[in-house]
C-alpha cells in the first residue's frame, strides 16, 4: 500500500491529525487551564483551513500566556514531588513543530517497562502478527497498525491499574510487582512500540512464499525463521549506530513522530472523565457493526465488495469489462459496499490529508485512467492480445508463461530453452509502472533537493555545531544502549545470514557482504532526508539492478539480495523512528531496545507460523480458484523475481527489447518537478502551492497489485471523511474520526478470521449476489483477439 508517510509536509500532517494544544490553543473557558483535547472535553474549534497561520499566529500571539500557564504547571508538579528543574522549564527545542507537541519536561521515577507492557505488548503483537498476516494472502489485504494499539491499550492498562494485585515478587534478585501504581504514558508508548515494530508481514515471507508455492522448493521452517530474523533485527543494528547522526540531534525531527507523541499526550494529560461518548466506546461501537456487517460482504453477498455497474450495463462487452473490472480492469464506476475494500490496500482514508489524496488520486487518473487506456488500445509493444490489468505474465500469443519451460533443475535460466520458448511479455500497463516508478526514485530525489535542499544543508550542520537541546539533556538522565550491544547483533545476523544462503543456495557469501553494503552506505543520507522532509526514497529498483546485472538468471539470488539490500534499510528508518519517538517520550533507551527486539522476533515466528498454516491447508492458495486467499502481493513478487532475476534487466529492458523506451522516464522524472516547483515560487498563493508530484506519481508503483477499484473508493472514503466532515463537522471529526477507522478496521478483522473458522468448507447457495466477478471478460484476454491455447 501507499504510506501516507509520502506526506509533503509537517503542515500537511497537521491538518489531518490531532491539533496539538499549542497549535489549536485549547483553553478551558472557567478555569482558564491549559487543556488538552481527551475523550470527554473537546474545546471548540474554529475554521481549520490553514493551520500553518493558526501555528504562527499562536507562537506569536499566545507565547507570554501559554508559557506562564506551563510554568505555573511546572510548579505544582514540583511540589507534588516532580523532577523538573527551573533550568528545564525555560530550555525547549528550537524547533517551533517540536515544542508544539513534545513536553520539555521528564519524570525519571516514572516507571515504563512493566508487567502490564509485558503482557499487553505480547497481546497485542500476537494479535496483529496473526490478523495482519492471515489478511496479507486475502485479496483484500486489511492491515492493522499502530492506531489500534494506541486506541486499545489505554483502556486495557487503566482496567488492568484497577485489577491486578499489587503485592511485590522478588525473582532472582529483582523486585517486581503485577501494578505498580496508574497507567502511565511511557507504558503506553513502549506497549505501541512493542507491538508494531514488526506487525506488518516481513517482506522476507514473499521470498518464502513463491519459493514454496511457485518455484516449488520450500525452504522450510526453521530455514525460513532464521531468514526473516535475520533480515528484521539486521535493521537493528543499524539504526542504533546511526542515534548519534538521525536520533540525538535537535536537527533531526522525525515529523510522523510527533503525531503519535501528541496522540499520546492526549490521552494523558487530562483525566476528566465524564459522561460523553467516549473514543473509546466509539471504536466498540464501530468494531461491533463492522463485525456483524462483514459477514454480508465477505459471505453472504460477495458481489457487494465491488459493484460495476458498467459490467451489469454491458456483460458481454470486452471494453467495457476491462474499464470496470476491479482486479484486472480500471475500475470506472467500480462501486462498494464493504469497508476492507476501501482501506485494505491503501490503508484507511481517513488518515491521510486531503489536499495529499488530490494529489495521489490526480496521479491515478492520469496512469490508469489516461495514459494506460491510450497506449493499450493503440496497442503498444503488441499488448492487445492481453488483459489491460494484471500483473501476470505472457507469451507473445497471449498464452500464460510457464517459467519451468526455461529453467534449468537448480532453477537458473537455461538460455537454449529460453530462446526456443519465446520471450516473456507483460501488459502495457505493468512496463508502464516500472517506468514510472523509475521516474518516481528520480522525480522525489530532485524535489527534495528543490524544497528541502537548503533546509537539509543547514539541519546536517546544525547537527554538528548545535549544542543539545533539552530533550537530549533529560534523556541524559538514563543509560543509554551501548554501541557493542548492537554489533553484536550485526556479526550474528550478518554470520547466520551468510550460512543460510550459502547452505540453501539463496545466494553466494560475496552478494551477501554487497547486499549488506547498500544499507551501510544510504541508511544515513536517506535518513537525514526522512528525519527533516518526511519522505524516504526507496532503493528496490537500485538493488535490482544491481543483483539483475550481477547474477543475471538467478531468480531467488534476486529476491534475497533485494531482501538484505533494501529491506534492512527499511527497517533500519522504521527503527530509527521508534527510537525518536521514545526519545521525545523520555524512554530509557534499554527498555525501547528490549521491547522492539522482543516484539521483533516473537512477531517473525507467528508471522511466519501463519504463513505456513495458511499455505499448507488452503486448498489452490494463490490461485484465482483459491478465493479469496488469492495474494495477490505475492503474484507481483514472483513476476518481479522472473522479470528482474531470471530474464534479467539487460533482456528485459535492453536494446532489442519492446520495453526499452520506459529507461528514457529516468530523465523524465528528474525534469518533471522543475516547472512546478518554479510555479510554486513564481505564485505562492495559487493552486499550484498544492501539487506534490511525488505524491502524485507514487500510485504507479502499487499498481499493481493494488485493485484499481480500491483507489477509487479510497478516494471517495477521504472526500467523505477528510473534507466533507473535517471541513463542516470538525469537532466530531477530531474526537471520533480516527476511533472509527480503528474499530471499522478491527471488526472486519476478527469477523474475517471466525468466518475462515466457521466457513471454511461451507458456501453460499450460487445467487447473483455470491458471484465475485461480475467482469469475467477483463481477465480472460485482450480487446484484439482471445488467448490462444497454452503451447
Amino acid at each position: 500500500p501507499v504510506s501516507p508517510a509520502l506526506d509533503a509536509s509537517f503542515t500537511d500532517i497537521l491538518s489531518a491529525q490531532w491539533k496539538t494544544p499549542e497549535s489549536a490553543n485549547y483553553r478551558d473557558a472557567d478555569s482558564q487551564v491549559f487543556q488538552f483535547p481527551d475523550d470527554e472535553k473537546t474545546p471548540p474549534v474554529g475554521d481549520d483551513t490553514d493551520t500553518k497561520d493558526k501555528l504562527e499566529s499562536t507562537t506569536t500571539t499566545a507565547a507570554a500566556e501559554d508559557k506562564a500557564i506551563f510554568d505555573e504547571k511546572a510548579d505544582k508538579k514540583q511540589t507534588a514531588g516532580e523532577s523538573s528543574s527551573s533550568d528545564d522549564d525555560d530550555e525547549d527545542s528550537p524547533y517551533d513543530i517540536v515544542r508544539c507537541s513534545v513536553s520539555n519536561k521528564d519524570s525519571p521515577e516514572m516507571y515504563s517497562l512493566t508487567f502490564r507492557v509485558w503482557i499487553l505488548g505480547i497481546i497485542f503483537t500476537g494479535v496483529l502478527s496473526f490478523v495482519n498476516q492471515f489478511f496479507f494472502y486475502r485479496q483484500n489485504q486489511l492491515s492493522l497498525g499502530g492506531s489500534v494499539v494506541q486506541l486499545l491499550a489505554f483502556p486495557a492498562g487503566y482496567v488492568m491499574s484497577r485489577t491486578l494485585p499489587t503485592r511485590k515478587f522478588t525473582t532472582f534478585g529483582w523486585t517486581w510487582t503485577m501494578n505498580p501504581g496508574p497507567f502511565n504514558i511511557k507504558e503506553h508508548v513502549l506497549i505501541s512500540i512493542f507491538a508494531t515494530a514488526s506487525s506488518g508481514s516481513p517482506y522476507a515471507i514473499d521470498v518464502v512464499t513463491i519459493k514454496k508455492i511457485w518455484y516449488k522448493s520450500d525452504l522450510g521452517f526453521v530455514a525460513s525463521l532464521l531468514f526473516i530474523l535475520t533480515s528484521q533485527i539486521m535493521g537493528y543494528s543499524f539504526a542504533g549506530l546511526t542515534r548519534q547522526f538521525l536520533v540525538y540531534p535537535a536537527a533531526m525531527i522525525w515529523p510522523a513522530t510527533l503525531i503519535s507523541v501528541t496522540l499520546f499526550r492526549t490521552f494523558h494529560e487530562i483525566q476528566n472523565f465524564g459522561s460523553r461518548m467516549t473514543r473509546t466506546k466509539m471504536f466498540w461501537l464501530c468494531f461491533t457493526v463492522s463485525f456483524f456487517w462483514y459477514f454480508i460482504p465477505n459471505f453472504v453477498a460477495p458481489a457487494l465488495s465491488y459493484i460495476a455497474i458498467m459490467c451489469y450495463i454491458a456483460p458481454k462487452n470486452v471494453i467495457v469489462h476491462q474499464l470496470s473490472d476491479a482486479y484486472n480492469g480500471l475500475g470506472m464506476m467500480n462501486f462498494t459496499l464493504d469497508w476492507s475494500t476501501i482501506s485494505s490496500n491503501m490503508g484507511s482514508p481517513i488518515a491521510y490529508p486531503w489536499v495529499m489524496a488530490c494529489n495521489l488520486f490526480a496521479g491515478f487518473v492520469i496512469v490508469m485512467w489516461i495514459i494506460t487506456p491510450i497506449g493499450y488500445y493503440s496497442n503498444t509493444w503488441n499488448t492487445g492480445n492481453l488483459p489491460i490489468y494484471t500483473a501476470h505474465l505472457f507469451k507473445t500469443n497471449g498464452s500464460t508463461y510457464d517459467i519451468h519451460q526455461i529453467m534449468t533443475a537448480d532453477q537458473h535460466l537455461d538460455e537454449a530453452k529460453y530462446a526456443e520458448y519465446g520471450p516473456v511479455r507483460m501488459t502495457f500497463q505493468f512496463a508502464m509502472s516500472y517506468g514510472i516508478g523509475f521516474a518516481a526514485i528520480i522525480t522525489l530525489l530532485v524535489y527534495i533537493g528543490l524544497h528541502y535542499g537548503p533546509e537539509i544543508y543547514q539541519r546536517v550542520r546544525q547537527s554538528r555545531e548545535m549544542d543539545e537541546d533539552i530533550h537530549m539533556k533529560l534523556m541524559r538522565r538514563y543509560e543509554e544502549v551501548p554501541h557493542w550491544w548492537y554489533i553484536v547483533l550485526f556479526v550474528i545476523t550478518f554470520t547466520t545470514s551468510i550460512v543460510i544462503c550459502e547452505v540453501y543456495h539463496m545466494m553466494p557469501w560475496y552478494w551477501v557482504i554487497v547486499s549488506t553494503i547498500v544499507p551501510l552506505v544510504f541508511t544515513i543520507p536517506i535518513g537525514i532526508i526522512q528525519a527533516i522532509s518526511n519522505q524516504q526514497p526507496g532503493l528496490n529498483v537500485i538493488t535490482e539492478f544491481i543483483i539483475g546485472y550481477g547474477m543475471p538468471g538467478n531468480p531467488i539470488a534476486n529476491v534475497t539480495f533485494k531482501v538484505y539490500g533494501y529491506i534492512t534499510m527499511t527497517q533500519a528508518l522504521n527503527l530509527v523512528s521508534d527510537l525518536k519517538l521514545g526519545h521525545y517520550m523520555k524512554i530509557p533507551p534499554r527498555h525501547m531496545f528490549v521491547v522492539q527486539l522482543a516484539g521483533t522476533i516473537l512477531a517473525s515466528f507467528i508471522e511466519l507460523a501463519v504463513a505456513y498454516w495458511l499455505m499448507n491447508t488452503v486448498k489452490n492458495i494463490c490461485t484465482p480458484e483459491g478465493y479469496p486467499f488469492t495474494c495477490i502481493s505475492a503474484n507481483t513478487f514472483y513476476s518481479a523475481s522472473v522479470l528482474w532475476g531470471l530474464i534479467g534487466p539487460a533482456k528485459l529492458f535492453g536494446t532489442s527489447s519492446p520495453y526499452h523506451p520506459v529507461l528514457y522516464l529516468f530523465f523524465v522524472g528528474a525534469i518533471l518537478p522543475v516547472p512546478v516547483w518554479y510555479l510554486q515560487r513564481r505564485y505562492p498563493q495559487s493552486f499550484w502551492r498544492h501539487v506534490n508530484i511525488p505524491v502524485a506519481i507514487s500510485i504507479a508503483g502499487a499498481m499493481p497489485p493494488m485493485p484499481a477499484a480500491s483507489v477509487v473508493n479510497w478516494f471517495i472514503g477521504c472526500f467523505v471523511f477528510n473534507y466533507i466532515l473535517h471541513k463542516y463537522r470538525n469537532t466530531w471529526w477530531q474526537r471520533y474520526a480516527f476511533s472509527l477507522s480503528a474499530g471499522l478496521d478491527s471488526g472486519l478483522a476478527i469477523s474475517g478470521i471466525i468466518q475462515f473458522g466457521i466457513f471454511a468448507k461451507a458456501k453460499m447457495p450460487q445467487w447473483w449476489g455470491s458471484d465475485t466477478n461480475h467482469c469475467p471478460l477483463a481477465a480472460t484476454g485482450g480487446f484484439l483477439n482471445r488467448p490462444s491455447s497454452a503451447s
